[in-house]
């Protein structure tokens, strides 16, 4: 059974009892005005080149679930607007972040997606890297030729653990200050205690430029047409905005009680009529949690409590980006091969619905058929939604100094103490 929530301190509960107000009148924050936002903010090459350097390498970005790499030894993957990384848990427990490159010659050191081992060998010569970085042997080093092996271990990146999720800043000479850029928000995700959570499996796709395939993530208003046939029948169109910094978390104002998206648009109907010392925890973190600037966390239930973490990444192209779907859950699955095909119609919708649109949308973009996008007054609510998402790439982007954006950062308004 889930935790019943004790301390009326918790964010969660007030949150509730916002979206339960205005789902009784019927209400939504709005945000002052209709926000127009410049076509080229996602077709032009030097603004994305730009995204690259001053954003998506230089702040903090979730790397991946800390039960992917439960284990001492174990390893995953991936890439990043070009970068190829490898993540690891070295035998101290610690999470590890370095360029996949032997120092040797820069030759990759493994393609494998995840795996465990104790030493990752360079398939070109054959040197030899612990889990936490260090050179351990070069091939015939009698003949190489002496050097420092403390001078060319794997290049680290700074990494991050907190609320069971693994944060990674690309840029080695970034200063900015990781506490500061999660503005508290890590420690209202601590709720859902990640850190216990059992890793199941995950999906890989392409998609169209990584703000077209993210833009569908903060706004619910597409959810009735778009997904009609899928989930979103008889789905309210509005959403609730809270924020930490440049981090969202959005709710459903729906008094519709038991919808098949309860938990993925955070319906709070299952608690109207019950007294606050009856809220339980898995409910009120039910909702679209969103962590500025690459990834989403949304609820789902069926075979167990899980979630699905979507992360949406650039590649070196402005056009394309890479999503992974990270499917963790609180208890292994009760039916493995049923969660399987519930991850396939997920990333089926996602795909054919979202990203699909977001493609046609990008053509559109790309021939000038538009000089402007539209994002509505019910697309942000209380200055945030799709608007406070790219506000916040605007002020990073405009910070000229790491010091800069810290400022920027620490004084920006968190719910509850704004």
């Amino acid at each position: 059974m889930s935790e019943i929530l004790t301390s009326s301190e918790d964010p969660l509960i007030p949150m509730a009892r916002e979206v339960i107000e205005h789902a009784r009148s019927g209400t939504m924050k709005q945000a002052p005005e209709v926000m127009k936002l410049p076509a080229a903010h996602y077709t032009d090459s030097v603004r994305f080149n730009d995204e690259l350097k001053k954003l998506i390498k230089r702040v903090p970005i979730i790397l991946g679930p800390s039960c992917e790499i439960a284990r001492p030894n174990d390893f995953k993957t991936l890439s990043v607007a070009g970068m190829s990384l490898i993540v690891t848990r070295s035998e101290d427990g610690n999470a590890n972040a370095f360029i996949n490159a032997c120092t040797h010659r820069g030759a990759r050191l493994t393609k494998q997606e995840n795996g465990q081992r104790r030493r990752f060998s360079c398939p070109y010569h054959g040197w030899s890297f612990s889990t936490s970085g260090e050179l351990l042997e070069v091939n015939t080093q009698d003949d190489f030729g002496e050097i420092n092996k403390c001078e060319y271990g794997l290049k680290r990146l700074t990494v991050y653990e907190s609320a069971g999720l693994i944060w990674g800043v690309l840029d080695p000479n970034s200063r900015v200050n990781i506490p500061d850029f999660l503005s508290g928000y890590d420690n209202v995700l601590e709720a859902f205690d990640f850190k216990d959570w059992v890793y199941v499996s995950k999906r890989t796709f392409k998609g169209p430029n990584w703000k077209i395939a993210y833009d569908g993530y903060f706004e619910y208003y597409h959810v009735p047409v778009l997904h009609r046939e899928t989930f979103g029948s008889d789905a309210t169109n509005r959403g609730l905005y809270f924020a930490w910094g440049p981090h969202q978390h959005i709710k459903s104002p729906s008094n519709i009680k038991d919808h098949i998206a309860t938990e993925t648009l955070g319906y709070m109907a299952n608690l109207i009529d019950k007294p606050e010392r009856e809220w339980d925890k898995e409910s009120l973190t039910y909702g679209v949690w969103t962590v500025f600037p690459t990834t989403s966390i949304a609820s789902f239930s069926g075979g167990g409590r899980g979630v699905m973490i979507s992360q949406i990444l650039p590649t070196d192209t402005v056009e394309e980006s890479i999503t992974t779907q990270y499917y963790i859950m609180e208890e292994a699955p009760l039916d493995p091969e049923a969660s399987e095909v519930q991850f396939d119609f997920f990333q089926q919708v996602v795909m054919e619905e979202d990203y699909a649109t977001g493609e046609s949308a990008q053509s559109a973009l790309k021939i000038g058929a538009l000089d402007h996008v539209l994002f509505g007054r019910n697309e942000q609510g209380n200055q945030q939604g799709n608007q406070h998402f790219h506000s916040w790439i605007d002020k990073v982007l405009e910070t000229d100094s790491d010091e800069e954006l810290n400022s920027v950062l620490r004084n920006a308004p968190r719910y509850g103490n704004s």
